[in-house]
């Protein structure tokens, strides 16, 4: 097994254990939301790390450097608008994610262009591209 095969399996485990981060206080109202926010307080325990008080965001959650910000089938994943830059990726490392704001017609000429070139949407199923393409 290579080692970026192993780590992108260790990546995946260590996405499953990864805690949900929640903003302090979040579940007494509802008003401030769950997003992020690091907790502050001279007496939080969630900032101190108490072991019954949710998880705070540290840097042993992250995934191995040479796997990170790529997507789960081990390619980079690029946004795209036009057939230009779709013709500008590496079929090997790089796939493509088509951006919403393209339209139908621009979007059937790029998605085209990826069959000729060999290159992986990921936006768009097998199924969506076929009908797309008659």
């Amino acid at each position: 097994m290579s080692d970026f095969k192993r780590l992108m399996r260790l990546k995946l485990k260590m996405k499953q254990k990864r805690p949900e981060f929640k903003r302090q206080d979040s579940h007494r109202t509802a008003r401030i939301g769950t997003s992020w926010r690091r907790p502050f307080g001279k007496h939080s325990g969630m900032r101190i790390g108490l072991k019954h008080r949710s998880a705070v965001v540290k840097i042993g959650y992250r995934c191995p450097a040479l796997v990170r910000n790529l997507h789960p089938s081990g390619l980079e994943d690029i946004l795209v608008n036009n057939v230009k830059e779709i013709s500008a990726l590496n079929p090997e490392t790089q796939a493509a994610r088509i951006a919403s704001t393209v339209g139908k017609r621009k979007r059937i000429e790029m998605v085209k262009k990826a069959n000729e070139l060999n290159i992986r949407i990921l936006n768009i199923s097998k199924q969506k591209q076929e009908e797309l393409l008659q």
